[in-house]
Protein backbone atom coordinates (compact mmCIF):
# COMPACT_ATOMS: atom_id res chain seq x y z
CA UNK A 1 0.00 0.00 0.00
CA UNK A 2 1.54 3.42 -0.91
CA UNK A 3 2.02 5.90 1.93
CA UNK A 4 0.72 9.04 -0.32
CA UNK A 5 1.98 11.59 2.43
CA UNK A 6 5.60 10.45 1.79
CA UNK A 7 5.19 9.67 -2.11
CA UNK A 8 3.44 13.03 -2.50
CA UNK A 9 5.71 15.64 -1.16
CA UNK A 10 7.91 13.20 1.37
CA UNK A 11 6.36 14.64 4.07
CA UNK A 12 3.55 13.74 6.55
CA UNK A 13 1.08 15.37 5.63
CA UNK A 14 -2.02 13.36 3.41
CA UNK A 15 -2.94 14.11 -0.42
CA UNK A 16 -5.89 16.34 0.16
CA UNK A 17 -3.97 18.52 3.15
CA UNK A 18 -0.74 18.37 0.73
CA UNK A 19 -2.74 19.99 -1.97
CA UNK A 20 -4.88 22.02 -0.09
CA UNK A 21 -1.78 24.49 0.15
CA UNK A 22 -0.77 23.80 -3.55
CA UNK A 23 -1.66 26.57 -5.97
CA UNK A 24 -2.62 24.26 -8.70
CA UNK A 25 -4.21 21.30 -6.43
CA UNK A 26 -6.70 20.21 -9.55
CA UNK A 27 -3.74 19.49 -11.75
CA UNK A 28 -1.66 17.26 -9.00
CA UNK A 29 -1.67 13.62 -10.58
CA UNK A 30 -3.72 11.51 -7.73
CA UNK A 31 -3.42 7.74 -9.62
CA UNK A 32 -1.31 6.24 -7.22
CA UNK A 33 -0.39 2.22 -8.05
CA UNK A 34 1.81 -0.23 -7.56
CA UNK A 35 3.86 -1.17 -10.91
CA UNK A 36 4.43 -4.50 -10.46
CA UNK A 37 7.15 -4.74 -13.50
CA UNK A 38 9.36 -2.48 -11.65
CA UNK A 39 8.16 -3.85 -7.86
CA UNK A 40 8.03 0.12 -7.17
CA UNK A 41 5.62 2.66 -6.49
CA UNK A 42 4.20 4.78 -8.92
CA UNK A 43 2.08 7.60 -10.20
CA UNK A 44 0.41 7.74 -13.43
CA UNK A 45 -0.39 11.22 -15.19
CA UNK A 46 -2.80 12.49 -17.60
CA UNK A 47 -2.68 15.61 -19.80
CA UNK A 48 -2.67 18.55 -17.53
CA UNK A 49 -1.30 17.22 -14.27
CA UNK A 50 2.51 17.17 -12.79
CA UNK A 51 3.49 15.19 -10.20
CA UNK A 52 7.10 15.54 -7.90
CA UNK A 53 8.47 13.24 -5.49
CA UNK A 54 11.46 13.14 -2.78
CA UNK A 55 11.08 9.31 -2.68
CA UNK A 56 12.58 6.35 -4.95
CA UNK A 57 9.21 5.68 -7.34
CA UNK A 58 7.68 5.84 -10.82
CA UNK A 59 6.36 8.74 -12.49
CA UNK A 60 4.32 7.38 -16.29
CA UNK A 61 2.51 8.96 -18.64
CA UNK A 62 1.21 7.87 -22.56
CA UNK A 63 2.26 11.22 -24.76
CA UNK A 64 1.00 11.99 -28.43
CA UNK A 65 1.09 15.31 -29.09
CA UNK A 66 1.43 16.15 -25.91
CA UNK A 67 4.70 16.60 -23.94
CA UNK A 68 6.11 16.12 -20.99
CA UNK A 69 9.26 17.54 -19.03
CA UNK A 70 11.40 15.12 -16.63
CA UNK A 71 12.97 17.43 -14.28
CA UNK A 72 14.99 16.44 -11.38
CA UNK A 73 17.51 17.68 -8.72
CA UNK A 74 21.10 15.68 -9.33
CA UNK A 75 22.32 16.09 -6.65
CA UNK A 76 19.56 15.69 -4.18
CA UNK A 77 17.37 13.12 -6.12
CA UNK A 78 14.17 15.26 -6.00
CA UNK A 79 12.22 15.20 -9.27
CA UNK A 80 9.20 15.38 -11.28
CA UNK A 81 7.56 15.71 -14.33
CA UNK A 82 4.17 17.29 -15.88
CA UNK A 83 2.06 16.93 -18.94
CA UNK A 84 0.97 19.60 -20.99
CA UNK A 85 -0.82 20.17 -24.03
CA UNK A 86 -0.63 23.70 -25.39
CA UNK A 87 3.23 25.88 -25.16
CA UNK A 88 0.24 28.54 -24.17
CA UNK A 89 -3.15 29.23 -23.25
CA UNK A 90 -2.74 32.94 -24.11
CA UNK A 91 -3.97 33.00 -27.64
CA UNK A 92 -6.87 30.75 -26.87
CA UNK A 93 -8.44 31.86 -24.09
CA UNK A 94 -6.02 34.75 -21.90
CA UNK A 95 -7.78 33.95 -18.82
CA UNK A 96 -7.05 30.47 -19.23
CA UNK A 97 -4.30 28.65 -16.73
CA UNK A 98 -3.77 25.52 -16.12
CA UNK A 99 -0.88 22.73 -15.91
CA UNK A 100 -2.53 21.93 -19.75
CA UNK A 101 -0.27 24.59 -20.75
CA UNK A 102 3.01 24.53 -20.92
CA UNK A 103 4.52 27.94 -19.76
CA UNK A 104 2.49 26.95 -16.41
CA UNK A 105 3.30 23.22 -16.38
CA UNK A 106 6.70 24.08 -16.00
CA UNK A 107 6.62 27.04 -13.91
CA UNK A 108 4.35 25.20 -11.54
CA UNK A 109 6.77 21.96 -11.48
CA UNK A 110 9.89 23.99 -10.71
CA UNK A 111 8.59 25.53 -7.95
CA UNK A 112 7.01 22.88 -6.67
CA UNK A 113 10.63 20.87 -6.82
CA UNK A 114 12.60 24.28 -5.66
CA UNK A 115 9.61 24.08 -2.45
CA UNK A 116 10.97 20.23 -1.49
CA UNK A 117 14.59 21.64 -1.74
CA UNK A 118 16.20 21.39 -5.13
CA UNK A 119 17.97 24.50 -6.24
CA UNK A 120 18.05 25.73 -9.46
CA UNK A 121 21.76 25.08 -10.57
CA UNK A 122 21.49 21.64 -9.85
CA UNK A 123 18.60 20.93 -11.93
CA UNK A 124 18.57 18.76 -15.42
CA UNK A 125 15.52 18.14 -17.46
CA UNK A 126 14.45 15.41 -20.50
CA UNK A 127 11.54 15.81 -22.61
CA UNK A 128 9.86 14.04 -24.51
CA UNK A 129 6.49 13.76 -26.87
CA UNK A 130 5.41 16.64 -29.56
CA UNK A 131 4.79 13.80 -31.85
CA UNK A 132 2.23 14.52 -34.93
CA UNK A 133 -0.33 11.79 -34.05
CA UNK A 134 -3.92 14.06 -33.90
CA UNK A 135 -5.85 13.35 -37.22
CA UNK A 136 -6.80 17.41 -38.31
CA UNK A 137 -4.05 18.83 -36.41
CA UNK A 138 -1.49 18.69 -38.95
CA UNK A 139 -1.45 22.00 -39.84
CA UNK A 140 -1.37 23.19 -36.41
CA UNK A 141 1.55 21.49 -35.67
CA UNK A 142 0.68 20.92 -31.96
CA UNK A 143 3.18 18.48 -31.34
CA UNK A 144 6.18 20.36 -33.22
CA UNK A 145 4.72 23.71 -31.14
CA UNK A 146 5.29 22.13 -28.16
CA UNK A 147 8.59 20.47 -28.45
CA UNK A 148 9.60 23.99 -29.57
CA UNK A 149 8.40 25.36 -26.27
CA UNK A 150 10.08 22.80 -24.28
CA UNK A 151 13.42 23.25 -25.36
CA UNK A 152 12.85 27.31 -25.92
CA UNK A 153 11.66 27.53 -22.24
CA UNK A 154 14.61 25.33 -20.65
CA UNK A 155 16.66 27.31 -22.76
CA UNK A 156 15.71 30.45 -21.61
CA UNK A 157 15.63 29.13 -17.90
CA UNK A 158 19.01 27.96 -18.45
CA UNK A 159 17.84 24.33 -17.06
CA UNK A 160 20.31 21.49 -18.96
CA UNK A 161 18.41 19.27 -21.50
CA UNK A 162 20.28 16.24 -20.62
CA UNK A 163 18.40 14.05 -22.75
CA UNK A 164 15.69 14.45 -25.92
CA UNK A 165 13.12 12.26 -27.97
CA UNK A 166 10.84 14.72 -29.54
CA UNK A 167 8.43 15.33 -32.55
CA UNK A 168 8.04 12.65 -35.01
CA UNK A 169 4.97 10.44 -35.71
CA UNK A 170 4.20 8.65 -33.24
CA UNK A 171 3.29 8.08 -29.58
CA UNK A 172 5.02 7.24 -26.42
CA UNK A 173 4.60 5.88 -23.20
CA UNK A 174 7.07 7.23 -20.54
CA UNK A 175 8.76 5.84 -17.30
CA UNK A 176 10.23 8.24 -15.34
CA UNK A 177 12.48 7.03 -11.94
CA UNK A 178 13.40 10.89 -10.42
CA UNK A 179 15.67 9.33 -7.80
CA UNK A 180 18.20 8.26 -10.26
CA UNK A 181 17.11 10.20 -13.29
CA UNK A 182 16.66 7.29 -15.53
CA UNK A 183 13.76 7.39 -18.22
CA UNK A 184 12.67 4.57 -20.28
CA UNK A 185 11.03 5.11 -23.42
CA UNK A 186 8.68 2.99 -25.45
CA UNK A 187 7.69 4.34 -28.94
CA UNK A 188 3.47 3.21 -29.54
CA UNK A 189 3.63 1.70 -33.07
CA UNK A 190 0.33 1.41 -33.23
CA UNK A 191 -2.72 2.79 -30.88
CA UNK A 192 -6.18 3.40 -31.71
CA UNK A 193 -6.69 6.82 -32.35
CA UNK A 194 -9.95 7.66 -30.69
CA UNK A 195 -7.80 6.89 -27.24
CA UNK A 196 -4.91 9.12 -28.00
CA UNK A 197 -7.81 12.12 -29.37
CA UNK A 198 -10.04 11.46 -25.91
CA UNK A 199 -7.13 11.53 -23.42
CA UNK A 200 -5.32 14.74 -25.34
CA UNK A 201 -8.39 16.65 -25.51
CA UNK A 202 -10.84 15.45 -22.44
CA UNK A 203 -7.94 15.52 -20.14
CA UNK A 204 -9.56 12.94 -17.80
CA UNK A 205 -9.79 8.85 -19.51
CA UNK A 206 -7.58 6.65 -19.02
CA UNK A 207 -6.05 4.33 -21.76
CA UNK A 208 -7.80 1.74 -21.78
CA UNK A 209 -6.88 0.21 -25.14
CA UNK A 210 -3.49 -1.73 -25.10
CA UNK A 211 -0.74 -0.23 -27.77
CA UNK A 212 1.48 -2.38 -29.30
CA UNK A 213 5.08 -1.43 -28.36
CA UNK A 214 8.25 -0.92 -30.73
CA UNK A 215 11.95 -0.34 -29.75
CA UNK A 216 12.46 1.18 -26.15
CA UNK A 217 15.30 3.43 -25.60
CA UNK A 218 16.18 4.31 -22.09
CA UNK A 219 17.73 7.74 -21.23
CA UNK A 220 19.63 7.55 -18.21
Amino acid sequence: MISAARQVLGSKRSVPDALASSPAQECFARNLYRDRDHDIDAAKLLPGEYFVSTNDMLLVTVLGSCVAACIRDVRMGIGGMNHFMLPDGDAINPDAIGARYGTYAMDVLISHLLKLGARRENLEAKVFGGGNVLPGMTQANVGHKNAEFVESFLGAENIRIAARDLALGHPRKVYFFPASGRVLVKRLRSMHNDTVIERETQYRQRLTNGPKSGEIELFS
